[in-house]
């Protein structure tokens, strides 16, 4: 199938995408049946507790499950008039690192500890450019690490990662990630063990290189207080599934989804008394093997007694427009229940 010139598709669509591991203890259902979409320019914040398909849905986006013998992927995956889960792996190689990138969640890991810095970013720029030289490609690495912020980036270019600190690690990945001025950007917990201060900085820096590369953004995160600051759209997820989607501003003002709610009750707040202790969301999330019939959230849902009994066997469908949510209470519960007992805690 084809959509040649058509301007009807997103730039980013994807469709019923579905993500399963065949393991020696059973089937990992990863991700199951999500569908969503992203324009260039917009930034989408993909959260959820570890376990909940954020990252492989990210990964799948990227191809890199097909290094895995044992990983199955399903649906659509559409990037501009590119259809990439049945594209070959060289088509898929060739936007990976180019039209497309990813900032991973532990530079030190994902960077090579026998290369410098400098070297891999020449590499990865070279890959999508073989008829530039080795002396432009290391201006442009230089500019680049000075682009995100690297002080003395023409001596830095020539230390290894762990010379680097985590702030500067991560700010040369994504040096590395932006070299190929790549049309969608995925970033993956960018913030993750590093201090506040250092957190706000690199967050500051995706926003201003968005605005100047005009890339489509996916924010993959445990921590609101990120996609409320970045996001345009969210994607709530839990059990491998979309539970809520919508713009950003709505799924904060008015969640929809009872564990949306118990994100928002569990982040911290600095724009209040402090009174009482952060509400966790009690439970455990499910496994992806055996995931619980019905609403996978049901045994740690607080209103499941108000379904009908329709959450322990009846899995419910996302509806709504732009602003989507899969729950079997109703539109008059999830009201009365959000202004009632969820809003004067949040």
């Amino acid at each position: 199938m084809s959509i040649g010139a058509t301007n009807a598709r997103p730039f980013l669509d994807i469709k019923d995408l579905s993500v399963r591991f065949e393991t020696d203890d059973g089937i990992v259902q990863a991700v199951t049946e999500s569908t969503f979409s992203l324009e260039k320019g917009k930034t989408l914040g993909i959260v959820g507790e570890s376990g909940s398909g954020k990252s492989v849905t990210s990964l799948a986006i990227l191809g890199l499950h097909r290094t895995r013998s044992n990983a199955k992927v399903a649906g659509e995956i559409w990037l501009e008039d590119e259809e990439l889960v049945t594209a070959t792996d060289e088509q898929v190689r060739k936007l990976r690192g180019g039209k497309m990138a990813m900032i991973f969640q532990d530079p030190l890991s994902a960077m090579h500890p026998y290369f410098t810095v400098g070297a891999q970013i020449v590499e990865a720029y070279r890959v999508h450019h073989p008829g530039v030289n080795k002396k432009v490609a290391r201006e442009r690495a230089i500019d680049m690490l000075e682009r995100v912020g690297i002080p003395q980036p023409a001596r830095r270019f020539h230390d290894y990662a762990h010379q680097f600190s985590g702030g500067m690690r991560q700010r040369a990945m994504i040096a590395m990630a932006l070299v190929n001025d790549p049309a969608l950007l995925i970033a993956d917990e960018p913030t993750t063990a590093l201090d506040v201060t250092v957190q706000a900085q690199i967050l500051d820096l995706i926003r201003d290189l968005q605005a100047e590369f005009g890339s489509a953004v996916i924010m993959i995160t445990h921590d609101l207080g990120v996609v409320a600051e970045l996001a345009d759209d969210v994607l709530v997820m839990y059990g491998g599934k979309i539970i809520e989607r919508g713009p950003a501003l709505d799924v904060f003002q008015s969640p929809q989804h009872p564990y949306t709610w118990g994100l928002l009750g569990s982040m911290p707040r600095l724009d209040r008394e402090v009174r009482e202790r952060l509400t966790p969301v009690k439970g455990t999330p499910p496994s992806l093997i055996n995931l619980p019939s019905g609403c996978s959230f049901h045994p740690r849902c607080p209103y499941v007694d108000r379904t009908g009994g329709r959450s322990f066997n009846e899995v419910p469908v996302l509806r709504g427009g732009a602003h989507a949510v899969a729950c079997h209470l109703s539109q008059e519960d999830r009201t009365t229940i959000f202004q009632q007992d969820v809003l004067p805690n949040l």
